[in-house]
């Protein structure tokens, strides 16, 4: 069996129809012999699952939750984390490797040779850097049940929603690499990643800040997919989880609009 048929009868782990399943698969086909810069990922929340939810949570003890009352602090962190996870998959996916295919390797000047059109590159690169969110999401959730981090069953569901973190993030971190000159740009990424990682209530409850900057915290899109992966792992739904959904939906699809306008601007010119 050749390595395309191979590919061919994987079936991809999102819904892409049409002329994008051939990126995603091009993209599957590379990383088979670049599996560890994937796996490579994968430990940095871990990382700070064993560091501070649970060294420092030691520490700390107890976090109260609305509705829930005191949940231990490696228990209330693991899901932020969850959803961190997804983000840097897709983040990293969709900023400096499609950088690299854009502007140096030309990688999508040859694609546009084939029948495939711009819509096909923008949608099929997004659900590639969506998929790879989601493999660090499935890692980290499995690390997160076997340490019994996982209070409800329903923390399952997780991983739907790490699909919908990786949309969002895939999603607008191709539109905004569009725009970047040089790979100086990408010092920026990181200047955005990291306060979103900070402070989404990834560590501490959303209520130990003023009333005003809890306003500034809730426009954050970590902060959704945070509240979204806590709601599952706490098995605590309301009406608010609809909101955040909504919310990354929304940014995603803006993303998409974008990338495949200003990837036909680049490339069509």
């Amino acid at each position: 069996m050749t390595s395309g048929t191979l590919a061919a009868r994987v079936a991809p782990p999102v819904a892409l129809g049409g002329r994008a399943r051939h990126v995603f698969e091009r993209n599957m086909l590379v990383y088979r012999r670049g599996w560890l810069v994937i796996l490579s990922g994968f430990f940095e929340p871990i990382f700070y699952l064993f560091s501070i939810g649970i060294g420092i949570g030691v520490l700390i003890g107890d976090v109260e939750v609305p509705g829930l009352g005191p949940v231990e602090y490696a228990v209330f962190v693991a899901p932020a984390l969850l959803a961190s996870a997804a983000m840097n998959g897709a983040v990293f996916e969709s900023t400096m490797n499609i950088f690299f295919k854009l502007k140096y390797a030309k990688t999508y000047d040859a694609m546009l040779a084939t029948p495939l059109k711009v819509r096909d590159i923008a949608i099929g690169e997004i659900g590639w850097s969506l998929t790879r969110g989601a493999l660090y999401a499935i890692g980290f959730l499995v690390v997160q049940f076997s340490m019994g981090l996982m209070p409800s069953a329903w923390g399952f569901l997780a991983l739907p929603v790490a699909l919908l973190i990786g949309f969002a993030f895939g999603a607008v971190g191709m539109a905004l690499t569009t725009f970047m000159k040089s790979w100086q740009d990408f010092d920026l990424v990181n200047f955005a990643v990291l306060p979103l990682f900070l402070f989404s209530a990834t560590f501490y409850p959303i209520d130990v800040y003023p009333a005003a900057i809890q306003w500034v915290v809730r426009l954050s899109p970590l902060y959704h997919g945070v509240e979204l992966m806590r709601g599952f792992s706490f098995g605590a739904f309301d009406l608010s989880m609809v909101g955040n959904a909504a919310y990354l939906a929304v940014m995603g699809l803006i993303g998409v609009a974008v990338a495949k306008r200003r990837l036909g601007a680049l490339l069509l010119k």
